[in-house]
Parts: structure tokens; C-alpha cells; sequence
């Protein structure tokens, strides 16, 4: 069998930086097969610059967006962004499709290996079936108002369908991934679509848009704000609707049944207060903080306070969002926007994040994320100072 040698300037194994002169060692097809001093290496070691570290894992995106690139002004604010994504997503399929395709390009060349997907359609199937990314195919659903429940939920189960025929595999080393049914927003899914969807048989990993904007903790604080707004502007009636008090994330959390891990996706306006509450419910091991800086400054100009969720040893993970709400798809300009704002977050740390983090949180620890004898999780060489990725295998 032939092997590839690799040895960088620093190699960081998904957990932590090796002491230096250590070669990562793969097979042909990037299974990997052992870490070594370079004494015992032998011959044919490749000499890079820079760091080498396994492949990034997208905690969060939308592919299906991709083709909105460009289309969405800047810092309007959430309610504003929703009703602009709402508008632009009757394109054609085939300038749907191709955008796609190009986005996951885009992906790929950024040494992303594997995504959770919010897919409220089933056009990103054709491209998933190419395999060539690890896919958890979050299937939305939405409706807010109780007389909709079932007919939301059933379409949701029809669509997962599709996906679990087309993808779904039970081999841990395929790239056609896995599924499950999800809630969009604790803003938009009624209690009567929550009890649904909570108890579908497929279930076994949970994601949701938690706190993305003040707006959001002001709807379920008060029934107040710019929320009002936006469901009169989609004609939800809201009567039913009653303000719990509470901030968006209390008002929820609890409805997740005490076993299903679930990524906490965006966390913008997660208070310390939120964080206590989600560590006294549940084991905090159940909950993944998915960060999206750039999409967050893209839409509101605002970041989550991240000392905030490293002070409570929150499972942070990194997701790019949508091109709708981003200008790339790029794990590695996330850490650089993390690192502008908070420069005293070591480098080693937010690879962990993007690395050994996602891939526990999206349930492919086994086979990603880490170098480890057996798994197959990419080999990326970063730049440091450009934040550059190159795929090596």
C-alpha cells in the first residue's frame, strides 16, 4: 500500500497542536494511518508551510439559497431579511441548480468536508447524490399558526422522504449522509407543529435559529416589536399567541425531549441568563452553539458575545449560513471574523471548533473531524496570516 506523508510547520489533530516534527501519515484514499516523529517516517515526506489540520466541518448553511448571492441588502435587520429571502426564492430551477453546484465548489475548495443543511425544498438533491460532501439534511419545518400543524408537518415528512431514498446511507464512510425534521425558529412553529416534530421516528439530531436578533426575545417577552410587523405582513394571525415573559430561548428550550442533542444555531442575543437556564435543564453536552459571525454582521451588524459562551464551556461549532446572508462559504473567514473581534481567542481553539466540535455535534465524530488511525476527515493546509486553505487529501 502507498502512503502519503505530510509534515507542516504545526499540525493541529483536531483537539490540540503536536509537538513539532511530527508527520500525519495517510493512505491513498485519506484514511489515516498514523502520526510519527519524522525519524520514524522515512522517506517521501512532504514539507509544507503552514498548519495542517483536518477538514472543516459547516455547522450551518442553506445551500438552496445560494443563488440569492448578492441580492440582499446589507444591515436592514432581520424582519427585512426574511421577507427579501422570501421574494427571491422563485428562480428557475436550472439557475437554482448551477448556484448550487458552484457553492458547494466553493465549499469544497475551503476544505469543508461536511454540513448541516437547512433545506426547505429538495433542489440540493441532485448535487448531494455526487457525494463528494458529507451532508445532515435539516428538513424545515415551519407554521405558526395551530390549524396548520398537521399539513406543515406532513409535507416536512414527504420532503425527509425524498431526501432518506435519494441519500440517506447507513455506512459511516459515505458521503450521502443523513436527515432529520427540524424547527425553523421557536418564532415560527406552533406548539401543535413542536409535538410533531419532536416525536418523529427519524429524529435523532435537532438544529434551530435560536436568538438571531433582539426582535425575536422581544415577541416572547412582550408580543411586542418588529415581529408584529412581519406576521401581519405574511397575514399570520398571532391571536392565539400569548407573550410567556420570558426570552425566546426559555420559552422553548424545554420543549426538546431530554435526549435529543440539538445546535443552537446563530446566539446573538443568548444572555448568561439563557446559558445558565439551558445547563439547568439539560446536560450542556446536548447543546451545540453554532456561531455565524458573518452572516450576523451581514444581517444586523451585531456578533454573539463569545467570551460569553466560552465562560460557560459551551460546545461551540462554526457555521457559513447562506450566500443569501454571506459573501462566501468559508469556515476559515468565520474564524477570521471571530479572531478580528475577539483577538484573544487562540488559533488552536477555534480549529477545534471547526473541526472535532462540528463533526460530534453533526454525530460524524466516528469517521471526521480528528486525526485519528481509521477515519477519513480531509488534510487542510491553512496560512495562518492569509487564512488560506489548500485541500491536500
Amino acid at each position: 500500500m502507498t502512503f502519503q506523508k505530510f509534515k507542516a510547520d504545526k499540525l493541529f489533530d483536531g483537539y490540540r497542536f503536536l509537538a513539532d516534527d511530527q508527520v500525519l501519515i495517510t493512505d491513498k484514499k485519506g484514511f489515516i494511518r498514523d502520526i510519527v516523529n519524522k525519524s520514524d517516517a522515512g522517506d517521501d515526506v512532504q514539507e509544507l508551510t503552514g498548519i495542517l489540520t483536518p477538514g472543516f466541518i459547516n455547522c450551518h448553511c442553506h445551500l438552496e439559497l445560494s443563488h440569492m448571492k448578492g441580492m440582499i441588502p446589507e444591515a436592514k435587520g432581520l424582519v427585512s431579511f426574511v421577507q427579501n429571502v422570501m421574494k427571491q426564492r422563485h428562480f428557475p430551477d436550472e439557475e437554482i441548480t448551477e448556484a448550487i453546484k458552484k457553492a458547494e465548489d466553493e465549499m469544497l475548495a475551503n476544505g469543508i468536508v461536511a454540513v448541516g443543511d437547512i433545506c426547505n425544498n429538495t433542489l440540493t438533491i441532485t448535487q448531494k447524490t455526487k457525494g463528494r460532501i458529507y451532508y445532515h439534511n435539516f428538513i424545515e419545518a415551519s407554521g405558526f399558526n395551530p390549524s396548520i400543524a398537521a399539513q406543515r408537518f406532513e409535507s416536512a415528512k414527504n420532503m425527509y422522504e425524498k431526501f432518506r431514498e435519494a441519500l440517506f446511507s447507513p455506512s459511516e464512510h459515505s458521503n450521502f449522509g443523513a436527515g432529520s425534521i427540524v424547527p425553523h425558529a421557536p418564532y415560527s412553529v406552533a406548539d401543535e407543529l413542536w409535538d410533531l416534530i419532536i416525536h418523529f421516528a427519524g429524529n435523532h439530531l435537532f438544529s434551530i435559529h435560536n436568538q438571531e436578533t433582539k426582535e425575536e426575545n422581544d415577541w416572547f417577552i412582550s408580543k411586542r416589536g418588529e415581529f408584529t410587523a412581519l406576521y401581519k405582513n405574511l397575514s399570520i394571525d398571532t391571536a392565539f399567541f400569548e407573550a410567556t415573559g420570558k426570552s425566546s430561548l426559555q420559552s422553548y428550550l424545554s420543549k426538546f425531549l431530554n435526549d435529543q442533542p440539538v445546535i443552537l444555531v446563530h446566539n446573538v442575543k443568548t444572555s448568561e441568563e439563557d446559558i445558565l437556564f439551558s445547563q439547568r435543564i439539560r446536560d450542556k453536552g446536548k447543546f451545540s452553539w453554532c456561531l455565524c459571525p458573518n452572516a450576523n454582521h451581514y444581517i444586523t451588524r451585531q456578533l454573539p458575545d463569545i467570551d460569553l459562551l466560552i465562560k460557560h464551556n459551551c460546545e461551540i461549532v462554526i457555521g457559513t449560513d447562506s450566500l443569501a446572508s454571506n459573501h462566501q462559504l468559508n469556515i476559515l473567514e468565520e474564524l477570521k471574523t471571530i479572531r478580528k473581534y475577539y483577538p484573544h481567542i487562540e488559533m488552536e481553539i477555534l480549529l477545534k471548533w471547526a473541526t472535532s466540535n462540528g463533526a460530534k455535534a453533526l454525530q460524524t465524530d466516528s469517521f471526521l473531524g480528528s486525526f485519528e488511525k481509521g477515519k477519513k476527515p480531509g488534510v487542510v493546509l491553512v496560512q495562518e496570516n492569509t487564512f488560506s486553505a489548500l485541500r491536500l487529501a
